[in-house]
């Protein structure tokens, strides 16, 4: 967090606890002794002016620093040594997580071999465990030694094991083996401990074992991380699964994969863990992380769903403390396990992919869950996609049934699930069918109209849908698309483009609704040597232009909460008549495809530009934006990408010059935004596109979970 500012953004949210990394290897990662105070010290004073209190998190994953390791005997004694350190400086701290999931951590490193030490076998997992609780147990000692009252906050992910009745012994092992860290630290695990003989064979001295329960340290609290993959589902029919979810137990070869994919009951209620917790222990509990990389509404409604379950637990006499969002300013490459450095981001709270941190719908839900303990958030009304039949995975590996049917092409589904509805303009337009896709993998109820349903440019019309279906939303991808015939038919294009979403602007100010339209690259004249960005001033060159960069002021001018998308260049697997879909078509059939190489663009992902919409939506956003892939090229370079990524003869795409057209366009038009870069790059949406046209079958959002 470079920005002390950021603490003030999480303090406005109503937060008065905060789980804060004052990291061992970010704070002393030369020496043991040369420790780093300067950021530490002007955040956490930060947090004290601000009234939040910190609980100090002083080793997420891994060994820490470079100079110590797991494996190492000395691990434990290096760090209460910095445990103290932290201690002394900051007596007035009162809560620690010293080592966040130790069990998963040991088994990731140690048993699985995807973090450092890269360890592959039980004894190795299980001495890392050790190595990590007896650090836990030195350090708060010495924490204690400074401030008696501190407390160990220690948390872990307790995912439940589900399995085919062939693998419930490995079930069985594994659901008592995940409980081991908390069970060591309370000094439960004596010789009449079911995981004794596991230990003992995987080859530990009983001194090893027994040191906790001479000297044990009961968490004050228990934290809880729980996510929607953290249940497992074991099965012994490889050929059902992915290779990499293939692995065994020297006795069995199986798979292991998520039980919400695979099992028809699902993953476990959340509210079920906190019991078994809970009946384990009787220790205070708190629910450490509820993070789900997803799209917005399935982020909001993971953490009520988990929020819920906390509030339900309490009602039954369980002591449940907290409930946690974590990540509040999102995560990196968290989808890789950190294996791979790809800068993948999951936005938490904040995105931090603006300027400055841009509060999203998690944001305001948990204000509101803060100051009255719930929400009437609409999009809250469906169920996440962990309970709907969406998120079963069939037999042959494929994406799920549900997936298949909606993305054929020409095929719209029905609108799915209770609760408000959006009216989505524009029945027989490639954006509008994307946008009913969208919002049936999403579970956002939707309603697809026709112009005969709704004529957007008719007051009567507009309001006699507003009254049929109380829309909260209207997304408006109506409109006239003929650029060239535009300049004949003026007339038509201003009723269609400007006459319409201002009509629509007024009808949902009036009711009370939201109101995304859209607009286009073409309102600029193409003079800007690099791409357009939001505040650039508008000066089209045709009618078409002239139509949107109306609508947009008047737009503006009757609804200030109206969000205004500016676009371009659309490419998908959902239609066959954009640039993309002829030119591999002409590729195909071994056809020469030519491209001016003098006007530049940003070719726009259909799916992702619907996928960032309904979450700028969703957020509450308004004003103008830019959503197109991240990229500025030639239509040119534009047909060799796609004969890239599609493996076709790149001497097929030839140079051309732009063609004169009725309709005057800009030599460039390409789009960036100053508000927030939401989108991916063109390589990685092209090669998602292909991957999609190739199989006829799209692939999940990129965060679908």
């Amino acid at each position: 967090m470079r920005r002390i500012d950021d603490l003030d953004c999480i303090a406005a949210l109503g937060i008065r606890t905060l789980r804060y990394p004052l990291l061992w290897e970010q704070l002393a990662p030369e020496q043991p002794e040369r420790i780093e105070w300067q950021w530490a010290d002007a955040r956490l004073q930060r947090l004290r002016e601000l009234g939040v209190e910190p609980i100090a998190g002083l080793l997420h994953h891994g060994s820490g620093p470079s100079y110590a390791t797991l494996s190492e005997p000395e691990f434990p004694a290096l760090f209460a040594r910095y445990a103290r350190a932290v201690a002394e400086r900051y007596p007035w701290v009162t809560a620690y997580t010293p080592i966040n999931e130790p069990l998963t951590t040991a088994r990731f490193c140690g048993l699985y071999g995807h973090w450092f030490p890269q360890g592959r076998d039980p004894l190795t997992f299980l001495r890392m465990l050790l190595a990590e609780l007896r650090a836990t147990v030195l350090a708060m000692r010495a924490i204690r030694e400074i401030n008696p009252a501190a407390t160990l906050v220690q948390t872990e992910d307790l995912g439940e094991i589900f399995s085919t009745p062939a693998l419930g012994y490995q079930a069985e092992f594994e659901n008592e083996r995940r409980w081991l860290g908390f069970d060591l630290l309370c000094g439960r695990v004596n010789r009449a401990h079911p995981a004794w003989s596991y230990l003992k064979y995987a080859g530990l001295a009983d001194e090893e074992i027994e040191i906790f329960s001479d000297e044990p340290c009961p968490p004050d609290v228990l934290g809880l991380n729980h996510y929607v993959t953290s249940d497992r589902f074991l099965d012994e029919e490889l050929d059902k699964y992915s290779p990499e979810c293939h692995g065994g137990n020297g006795r069995m070869r199986y798979a292991d994969s998520e039980a919400v994919r695979w099992r028809e009951e699902g993953k476990q209620a959340p509210a079920e863990l906190l019991r078994q917790a809970w009946e384990r222990y009787h220790i205070p509990l708190a629910i450490t992380e509820a993070h789900l990389a997803c799209t917005r509404e399935e982020q909001m409604r993971w953490f009520f769903e988990i929020w819920n379950a906390a509030a339900s637990a309490q009602r039954e006499g369980i002591e449940v403390r907290a409930v946690t969002a974590w990540a509040l300013l999102g995560s990196y490459d968290w989808d890789s396990l950190l294996t791979q450095a790809r800068g993948f981001y999951e936005s938490g709270a904040f995105d931090l992919r603006a300027p400055f941190p841009r509060p999203t719908a998690l944001a305001g839900l948990l204000r509101e869950i803060v100051a009255n303990g719930t929400s009437a958030h609409p999009a809250l009304s469906n169920l996440g996609w962990w309970h709907r039949q969406i998120r079963l995975h069939n037999t042959d590996r494929q994406q799920p049934a549900a997936l298949r049917r909606i993305y054929q092409p020409g095929r719209i589904v029905e609108n799915d699930g209770p609760g408000p509805l959006l009216l989505i303009t524009g029945a027989t337009g490639t954006l509008g069918q994307a946008f009913a896709r969208m919002c049936y993998l999403r579970g956002l109820p939707y309603r697809l109209l026709s112009r005969a349903e709704m004529d957007i440019a008719s007051d009567e019309s507009v309001h006699a849908a507003f009254d049929a279906f109380h829309p909260w939303a209207i997304i408006n991808a109506a409109g006239y698309v003929r650029v060239d015939d535009a300049e004949n038919e003026s007339w038509r294009c201003f009723r269609e483009n400007c006459d319409g979403p201002a009509i629509l602007a007024e009808a949902c100010m009036e009711h009370g609704a939201k109101l995304v339209t859209f607009s286009s690259d073409l309102v600029f004249d193409g003079t800007k040597t690099g791409a357009y960005v939001e505040s650039d001033p508008v000066a089209p060159l045709s009618v078409y232009g002239l139509s949107k960069a109306a609508a947009e002021a008047r737009v503006a001018a009757m609804n200030a909460n109206a969000l205004i998308v500016r676009t371009s260049a659309f490419f998908g697997p959902w239609d066959q008549f954009n640039f993309a879909a002829t030119t591999l078509a002409a590729l195909q059939n071994g056809e020469p495809v030519q491209a001016a190489d003098d006007v530049f663009v940003s070719p726009t992902y259909v799916p992702d530009l619907v996928r960032a919409t309904l979450d700028l939506l969703i957020d509450d956003e308004r004003g103008i934006w830019h959503l197109a892939n991240a990229g500025r090229l030639s239509w040119f370079r534009f047909a060799q990408k796609i004969a890239q990524h599609a493996a076709g003869d790149l001497s097929l795409v030839e140079q051309a010059r732009d063609v004169i057209a009725p309709a005057a366009r800009p030599k460039n038009s390409a789009l960036q935004s100053e508000r927030a870069q939401l989108m991916p790059s063109l390589d990685d949406a092209l090669a998602r596109c292909f991957a999609e046209i190739a199989s006829c079958e799209p692939a999940a959002p990129a965060h679908a979970g």
